[in-house]
């Protein structure tokens, strides 16, 4: 009969529990020949009970407490008198003792891999005088070990990697699990390993858990990662022992055991003749199957007809050989280029030299396509000079310019405006002469940068550019004068030969051999008494005094003209004039003030009169000032109404009125009678201080007598007011006397009333009065019933 994995388990766990209870009954208490006992003062005796260390076993699962051991003493006569005593590590808490029999129990199930023993301390007592038969006595109950805990890898997972093409045996990495249970008893922490996925790659040594490559040439480019399991077992890989697993990832890393290999054994490529220099012509690769730097190559040309034209270079990145041009491409001069290229590993591998050269070759063509071309000038800059005294249409110089494609189509010439703005030159269209358009000067602009176009006849876009300067040559056209505006003075105490001033000359003109100027008095000024002329033959001359003493009483300024000559062929000449001031001087010479003015003063107004003259100007101009200010406040109205009276405003219309019905273009309030309350108005100009008492209403007496009053009250109070202005105003009064036969004329107010007038009597006032007679009228003909 064939016993289970869990039976088997169960069967050691009980054999092994037997083993340990028989160890304890023969490591009870018992009396010891062997070693003596001592004890204070007394004579040496010998010990009556020896303790041995107790087992136990972890994991127990009874319900019942588990039996560890008995303490007997040989003073225990059995009649009850010894108590016995347990104290220390879980004395109480885990293990029990029967005070009586001293048998030990464990209440709790243990576990070794949390603690492995405990050390209790054993007394045995009289129990009625409880006090030691025993000296008290130390033991340890060690918990034993059964295979509980299963191998562990604490590392897991692992990530390796091993070269490609490795030899058998080559070691990877190593796994390590560990075993909680006790290693010094039984086969329950010895581990073996084993490989359970990976194979026939890979195998592991079962004792030290080394993985090693089992299989010769496994290629990285065929497979490059696999993925093991490795397990390891305790009870020494027996049955019935426990295992636990763990993952390694192992990564076949690159050698350089492939060569570059060209796809193609030729190639062939089409550029036009016009590309530029070190564009690309094409990109060409070889495949290598390895990866980084063992897939790095380097390209060169090693035979062809295109040595020189091109060149290649390799792209870090995607190592790629481009192909670019060296030189300008012809069509006309060549056609196609033939290229031999090689493309070799930069890091080769000597123990893989066997599997051939790691270099291959390959042929490029490069096919040169014809592009219609700008005509070409013979010379990228032509150099040509030219007097500036050249008349108009003086040949300068020529360019030429040709078609460089084959069909050699004509060419026609024209100078690029923009680099001749003042058109100073011209081209012949057909021949390319070059003459001049305008005089020339060389002092404004010594040399010409001119651009030519040069077109072909049977395609006008296409255009070439060539470059002319021309430089203009000097002529003697640029008389000499003054360096500089020389401010020239002489002391008042001056004696004669003193020099007062240096002067130079300049010349716009560039001689060959340099500037040579030459000094002299004008003929008129040869024989002054003030001032003579000294040429110090250096293109520099002096001026001195002739006379001791100068007064600027008498002559303030001296004006003494100069003649100076170059050296040009013909030579010119000019006359320049210096201005000499006469000064009063200081004892080093120094001039103080050249002014004469302080001396003029007598002969003309005085320092006083010109403060008068100034007090009066500045008068005039405060009264200007006033007047101005008075005729803007006059202007101003001096009543202030916040209504605006519409009979300050002249309004013409160009059309009749309709009568009394017509009220929209007027004010019906602007015409009051007499009976009408006048506000009183606030002067703009003043802020009043006495106010008048508001008059009672006038009586219907002659209008005359009304006007009169009226107008009278007005005067006094004007007269008696304070804050009036002292000028006079105009003043409006909006009133109609109501005494006249006719009261108002305003038929304004009389839309509103309801007046019962018979106006028949208009009709017969004339042709005048037709129409009102007819407005107002109460004939078969009136307007209005």
């Amino acid at each position: 009969m064939k016993l289970g994995k869990v039976e088997f388990c169960h069967f050691l766990q009980i054999l092994a529990l037997f083993l340990c209870l028989s160890g304890m009954n023969q490591a009870e208490l018992t009396k010891s020949r062997s070693k003596p006992y001592f004890q204070s003062g007394r004579t040496r005796t010998k010990r009556s009970w020896v303790w041995n260390q107790f087992f136990v076993l972890e994991e127990y699962m009874g319900t019942d407490p588990l039996y560890v051991g008995k303490l007997h003493s040989d003073v225990d006569k059995g009649d009850g008198s010894i108590k016995y005593i347990l104290s220390g590590e879980g004395a109480s808490s885990i293990f029990i003792i029967d005070e009586n029999t001293g048998d030990i129990h464990a209440t709790k199930r243990l576990d070794r891999e949390e603690q492995a023993y405990y050390t209790l301390r054993a007394q045995a007592l009289d129990r009625l005088t409880n006090k030691p038969v025993e000296p008290e006595s130390e033991f340890v109950i060690k918990i034993q070990d059964i295979n509980d805990n299963e191998p562990k890898f604490l590392d897991g997972p692992y990530t390796a990697g091993v070269p490609e093409m490795s030899p058998v045996g080559t070691s990877v990495v190593q796994v390590t699990a560990t075993d909680a249970d006790d290693p010094t008893y039984g086969n329950s922490a010895r581990v073996v390993y084993s490989i359970l996925q990976g194979q026939p790659y890979f195998s592991v040594e079962p004792k030290t858990g080394v993985i090693k490559t089992a299989l010769p040439n496994m290629d990285r480019e065929a497979k490059d990662q696999y993925l093991l399991v490795i397990q390891a077992k305790d009870m020494v890989g027996q049955n019935g022992g426990l295992s636990g697993t763990t993952s390694v990832t192992v990564t076949l890393t690159d050698v350089n055991d492939n060569p570059p290999r060209f796809p193609r054994r030729s190639y062939q490529y089409n550029v036009p003749e016009s590309l530029p220099v070190a564009s690309v012509v094409a990109r060409i690769k070889a495949a290598d199957a390895d990866v980084g730097p063992n897939a790095e190559m380097e390209y060169k040309i090693v035979d062809g007809d295109g040595l020189g034209v091109f060149k290649i270079s390799v792209d870090k990145d995607t190592q790629e050989g481009i192909i670019t041009i060296q030189k300008e491409l012809d069509f006309e001069a060549k056609t196609s280029y033939t290229l031999r290229i090689e493309a070799a590993n930069m890091h080769v591998d000597p123990r893989f030299l066997s599997l051939g050269p790691f270099s291959d070759m390959t042929t490029v063509k490069i096919i040169v396509e014809d592009v219609d071309e700008p005509p070409v000038f013979t010379s990228r800059l032509y150099s040509m000079v030219v007097s500036e005294a050249a008349k108009v249409g003086t040949i300068i110089g020529t360019v030429a310019a040709h078609d460089p494609d084959a069909s050699n189509s004509p060419v026609r010439y024209s100078i690029d405006r923009n680099t001749d703005l003042e058109r100073y030159f011209n081209i012949d269209a057909n021949s390319g002469v070059i003459t001049t358009a305008k005089s020339l000067d060389r002092e404004t602009n010594a040399v010409h940068n001119i651009t030519v176009l040069a077109m072909e006849s049977q395609n006008p876009a296409q255009i070439g550019r060539g470059y002319v300067a021309i430089t203009i040559l000097d002529i003697n056209d640029n008389a000499p004068e003054f360096a500089m505006e020389y401010e020239t003075t002489v002391c008042e105490n001056a004696q004669a030969g003193q020099v007062i001033q240096k002067i130079s000359a300049i010349d716009k003109d560039d001689p060959p051999n340099g500037h040579q100027f030459y000094f002299s008095l004008t003929a008129e000024a040869a024989n002054n008494h003030n001032f003579t002329l000294q040429d110090n033959k250096d293109n520099t001359a002096t001026v001195l005094t002739k006379r001791n003493g100068f007064r600027r009483q008498e002559q303030s300024v001296f004006y003494l003209p100069i003649f100076i000559v170059d050296s040009g062929s013909p030579s010119l000449s000019s006359t320049n004039t210096l201005t000499i001031r006469v000064c009063d001087c200081d004892a080093d010479g120094i001039a103080q003030t050249c002014n004469a003015e302080a001396y003029i003063l007598p002969a003309g107004l005085s320092t006083g009169a010109l403060i008068a003259i100034l007090a009066c100007v500045l008068t005039l101009l405060v009264l200007v000032l006033l007047i101005v200010t008075m005729r803007r406040r006059k202007k101003e109205p001096l009543i202030f109404d916040e209504e605006r009276d519409i009979r300050e405003n002249i309004v013409r219309y160009d059309d009749e009125g309709g009568g009394e019905e017509d009220t929209e273009a007027f004010d019906m309030a602007a015409l009051r009678n007499l009976n009408i309350m006048r506000d009183t108005k606030t002067r703009r100009d003043v802020t009043p201080e006495i106010q008048f008492l508001s008059r009672p209403a006038f009586k219907s007496i002659p209008d005359n007598v009304i006007f009169r009053e009226f107008i009278w009250e007005r005067l006094k109070e004007a007269d008696v007011d304070p804050c009036a202005p002292p000028y006079d105003s105009l003043q409006t009064y909006a009133f109609e006397g109501n005494g006249s036969v006719a009261e108002s004329l305003s038929s304004l107010d009389s839309i509103s009333s309801n007046s019962d007038q018979n106006y028949d009597y208009l009709s017969d006032w004339g042709p005048r009065f037709k129409r009102l007679a007819d407005m107002y009228g109460t004939g078969p003909d009136c307007l209005y019933s």
